[in-house]
């Protein structure tokens, strides 16, 4: 029997009539990681290189300096915070480069097919308000949510227990008929400690990256793994 991880059939683990809220993460999950990816490490340096008229090489790795020392705390998803450290208009930024936000092959279908069964759809994401806002402007993704809930409403991240007792309550979650879609290790390892009954992972967050197997859940590249609901 393959072990979670390797190549897994979701629905061989998942028994979507017991299943009534579907919980997915936004970047990488439902949208192409791309955008961020070259958002964080191509466009901002190049911006905070010609601004602070030093090279891009350099101003890549003050950038990534930067964001390591912020990665898993709230910090590092906060629009706020990431105008005043680097002192530029990240929204303007992230405009310039809109046209690059992409959904993800599938998740149109998929997310047609669970509104036809009647399931509780939440986005549920460390993105920020704002960064939420201009994704669903140009991704028009927002209708199919019942709910769409950041950690920034709660000041605490989804790497963070305290996360999911809030959406718990604030959603009337029951986490034994639940399931969770998730790119990021750390946050895919924090609700299987919340005991969140179904989990996976999406190995293939990126277009432009190869997939990279997710150890200890199961794993999908795109949702049309995760098809029949």
């Amino acid at each position: 029997m393959a072990q979670l991880g390797e190549k897994n059939n979701l629905n061989s683990h998942v028994d979507w009539h017991q299943i009534d809220s579907i919980l997915l993460d936004l970047d990488g999950t439902l949208l192409d990681l791309n955008f961020d990816l070259h958002f964080w490490l191509e466009y901002i340096p190049t911006v905070y290189s010609k601004k602070h008229s030093i090279s891009y090489k350099k101003a890549k790795e003050m950038i990534i300096a930067m964001l390591d020392a912020e990665q898993g705390k709230l910090n590092w998803y906060c629009l706020d915070y990431w105008e005043e450290k680097l002192k530029l208009d990240i929204m303007q930024l992230k405009k310039d480069t809109a046209h690059l936000i992409q959904v993800h092959e599938h998740v149109k279908g998929f997310l047609d097919a669970a509104r036809e069964k009647k399931k509780r759809i939440y986005l549920v994401t460390n993105a920020h308000r704002k960064g939420i806002k201009l994704k669903m402007q140009v991704t028009q993704l927002q209708n199919y949510f019942d709910g769409i809930v950041s950690s920034h409403d709660f000041g605490i991240a989804k790497q963070e227990q305290e996360f999911w007792e809030h959406l718990m309550k604030v959603i009337n979650l029951d986490k034994e008929r639940a399931i969770f879609f998730d790119d990021s290790l750390d946050v895919l390892k924090s609700a299987s400690k919340f005991e969140i009954r179904n989990i996976v992972a999406i190995n293939k967050p990126s277009s432009k990256i190869d997939k990279k197997v997710v150890p200890g859940f199961v794993n999908i590249e795109n949702f049309s793994q995760a098809l029949p609901l």
